[in-house]
């Protein structure tokens, strides 16, 4: 598959899981198998439909949706230890994303918007040895709102010194693709590019 960056930008944003890496799977897994000790339910519809949201936002919500009291910071730690245990050899590269990232680079300045924590990310992209590629890494946790808000991509079109007009955002969430077009960016779905 050949994408070719439009004219008049010049830097290039991605979403890591399920836009560069597929971990959604491994994410899933983590998220019920820790959800489930705290009576938790999240539906793999739910999970999709949430992609792209900070992981305490998401325990939050799903609390109070179903009236139970957790410690939220406490399950949102649980769930990252218990995904770091999972083995890395699982996690796979978004191939046709992957490849635009690696063309790319050097060529422009290229960076990282998640809505999970940095060590996640820098974990998933290290486990498929693209971390390198990335110029900064910015997770939810460093800004007053995550996706949808803007501020995620913001911050990384800040970091690496390129207006957020001037810059594309890939993305695989709904959260995440309202998220960039807030800041201004051209948004590509990745989505009909992903090997299911």
């Amino acid at each position: 598959m050949k994408w070719t960056l439009p004219d008049g930008y010049r830097g290039l944003i991605f979403d890591c899981d399920g836009t560069l890496v597929d971990s959604m799977p491994l994410h899933y897994h983590a998220w019920t198998t820790v959800l489930n000790r705290h009576g938790l339910q999240f539906s793999e519809q739910q999970f999709y439909a949430w992609a792209g949201l900070p992981i305490a936002g998401i325990i939050k919500r799903l609390s109070g949706e179903q009236n139970l009291q957790v410690d939220v910071q406490q399950v949102a730690d649980e769930r990252d230890h218990y995904f770091h245990s999972l083995p890395c050899e699982q996690l796979r590269p978004v191939r046709a994303v992957v490849e635009i990232a690696r063309h790319y680079h050097e060529q422009y300045p290229l960076a990282v918007a998640t809505g999970s924590t940095q060590d996640s990310a820098r974990a998933s992209l290290e486990a498929i040895d693209i971390l390198s590629l990335f110029d900064a890494i910015v997770s939810s946790q460093e800004v007053e709102q995550p996706k949808p808000a803007p501020d995620v991509f913001l911050l990384a079109a800040k970091r690496i010194g390129i207006p957020p007009n001037e810059c594309v955002a890939f993305e695989d969430g709904d959260a995440g693709m309202q998220s960039a077009q807030k800041a201004g960016m051209l948004v590509v779905d990745i989505r009909p590019w992903l090997e299911r």
